[in-house]
């Protein structure tokens, strides 16, 4: 059972919206993590996600937020400030999150500890595609995930060959038709 749960959100059909699913498919790809890790493509799941909190000590949650700052621009909140920015709405799976978060919560299934590492999106049309300044910063919302989880004491062995991503998702794909 996995103690910590580094969760990626988004819908990876709106552009930016998909950058927690990224994330979260690049770690998967490129690290071994130890057994009490795991490490989800969550996507819009919402509350089917619920099981998948049981027995979970750290939640750490990567998503698109709209916070008002630049694209490409991360954050990292954590406890009840996690909630707090999902408040403005930019997809439907946010209502999804913020009911997952409260029915674990009134299950007695909440983590000890909840951190969001979010990224301001730009671009949220249909497509595959990130908007530049957006896949420009990924790395670096991915060095901070890595980091958060190094701080907890959790580190990925980075494996020898990693995965290609999915043939329908670039690594990372950048820009779209205007």
């Amino acid at each position: 059972m996995a103690r910590t749960l580094v969760l990626g959100l988004g819908n990876v059909l709106l552009g930016d919206e998909g950058i927690g699913v990224w994330v979260a498919a690049s770690l998967g790809r490129e690290f071994e993590f130890p057994p009490e890790v795991a490490v989800l493509e969550g996507g819009t799941l919402g509350l089917d996600l619920l099981p998948r909190l049981e027995g979970v000590e750290r939640l750490l949650l990567i998503d698109a937020v709209k916070l008002g700052g630049e694209p490409g621009e991360t954050v990292r909140l954590e406890g009840d400030a996690v909630p707090a920015a999902l408040d403005v709405k930019i997809s439907p799976h946010q209502v999804g999150v913020q009911d997952l978060l409260a029915a674990a919560r009134l299950l007695g299934r909440e983590p000890p500890l909840v951190v969001l590492w979010g990224m301001e999106p730009e671009c949220l049309d249909p497509g595959t595609a990130f908007s530049p300044r957006v896949a420009e910063a990924l790395p670096r919302l991915r060095d901070g995930v890595l980091e958060e989880l190094w701080l907890w004491g959790v580190a990925g062995e980075p494996v020898a060959e990693a995965a290609p991503p999915p043939v329908w998702w670039e690594e990372p794909a950048v820009g779209r038709p205007r």
